[in-house]
């Protein structure tokens, strides 16, 4: 159980306050509601672009890294579709420098033309190498759009293409931050050797003159239900075949979510599970394979991954994958293989859950989901699955004409086929 206490300001800004005295450290994770799929279909990779502008300098404080290791800290940034999500951790005895530091940031970035050209620059090469010039770095650019039509999740948290981000102008980068970089947009949580009237306190002195503004408005289209299988076969000098095959399923927010977790786990998730025993150990058909669930707020994937070995026929891989998902919407599991899962998520909750950073993370994610109190619950909402539960979730989105899939095959073949 993860006891915090909720404190918001007059200027909208949600504090979520954790005290755990077992650690000298506080950890500060601002969590901002604007992820890729906030973008304009033109504009994309801004949200991405944001998480390295943050770091570039704000308006009374030219560098962020500097004073935050003067004062012992670490801290990082990540964005995804739907959040960009900041966090640092310091001695408690020098955790006003993280109020300082991030407020300032959340006031206002420097916005300098010399900021922007560099961080501009360092996101290009990180799209060339990450994504274009790396072996199977394209995948999430093929996938995604080939899972979704309409939807924003469309393209990915890079952006569409590199031009986006070549052509930003700085009004363009000044009003995406009015829009989504204030205080009723944030989520901050406070968590670590810390007073309730320390955080109150350097809350308000801090972030307290903040202007408020509105929270804008999300009104995303909503991606029509899949009726045909759709597959896609590219050819890349890589060195072995891959397949990547995925299904549409539930939002985050959906009980269904935490089925197709379990499902994930029972395929994939340990030596034990099915896909490893199956085609990796007995049939040898892949060197690796995996199954995850990408977990947005808005419906998602489910997706299954591998790399062939030598000389797999790929439509023969693809049907032992289809053989092993659709297993659960027609056969029954055994109680025992369902409660192995259980036990090791129990397991992983409650090993995550010690540690500071990890619990601000959560408590600011489950916030933004509803309710930090949330986080509580997760561990008896899967304890609560039965089997039942799984072959009826499986029924429901496990169907053939509900699936993308993706060949990603070494150039000899092409070759060869020619």
């Amino acid at each position: 159980m993860i006891e915090f206490e909720r404190i918001i300001l007059d200027n909208g800004l949600r504090i979520i306050y954790h005290e755990d005295k077992s650690t000298p450290l506080v950890c500060m994770n601002i969590l901002y509601d604007v992820g890729a799929r906030d973008e304009d279909e033109n504009h994309t990779g801004f949200a991405h672009l944001f998480e390295h502008l943050m770091f570039g300098g704000s308006i009374n404080i030219p560098s962020y890294d500097e004073p935050l290791q003067m004062a012992g800290g670490e801290n990082n940034a990540f964005t995804n579709n739907d959040i960009t999500n900041y966090y640092l951790t310091l001695p408690a005895e020098n955790a006003e420098t993280a109020f300082w530091l991030e407020s300032d940031r959340m006031l206002s970035l420097a916005f300098t033309t010399k900021s922007l050209e560099v961080q501009r620059q360092v996101v290009i090469e990180e799209f060339k190498q990450r994504y274009l010039n790396q072996p199977y770095g394209d995948v999430a650019l093929l996938l995604k759009p080939l899972a979704y039509k309409v939807h924003p999740y469309r393209w990915n948290t890079i952006g569409k293409e590199i031009s986006h981000i070549e052509n930003a102008t700085m009004d363009e980068v000044k009003s995406f931050f009015k829009k989504y970089y204030h205080p009723g947009n944030a989520i901050m949580v406070v968590a670590g050797n810390i007073s309730r009237q320390q955080v109150e306190q350097w809350s308000n002195k801090w972030f307290g003159p903040i202007e408020a503004k509105p929270k804008a408005e999300r009104n995303l289209p909503k991606e029509p239900i899949q009726t045909e299988a759709r597959k896609q076969t590219v050819y890349r000098d890589v060195p072995a075949n891959s397949i990547y095959k995925a299904w549409h399923i539930c939002n985050r927010k959906d009980k269904s979510y935490h089925h197709f977790d379990l499902i994930s786990d029972i395929l994939s998730n340990g030596k034990s599970s099915r896909l490893y025993l199956s085609l990796v150990k007995e049939k040898k058909m892949f060197t690796d394979i995996s199954a995850y669930v990408s977990g947005d707020m808005d419906n998602g994937l489910f997706i299954v991954s591998g790399k062939l070995t030598q000389g797999t026929d790929v439509e023969e891989a693809e049907k032992e994958i289809d053989q092993h998902v659709y297993y659960f919407t027609n056969q029954t599991l055994s109680e025992n293989e369902l409660q192995k899962v259980k036990n090791k998520v129990e397991s992983l909750l409650e090993f995550s859950n010690t540690n500071i950073l990890n619990k601000a993370m959560a408590l600011a994610y489950f916030e933004l989901l509803g309710n930090a109190d949330m986080l509580n619950a997760e561990g008896l909402k899967y304890a609560q699955i039965t089997v039942d539960d799984i072959r009826n979730t499986a029924q429901k989105y496990f169907k053939p004409e509900n699936s993308v899939t993706l060949y990603y095959l070494m150039n000899q073949l092409k070759e060869q086929n020619n």
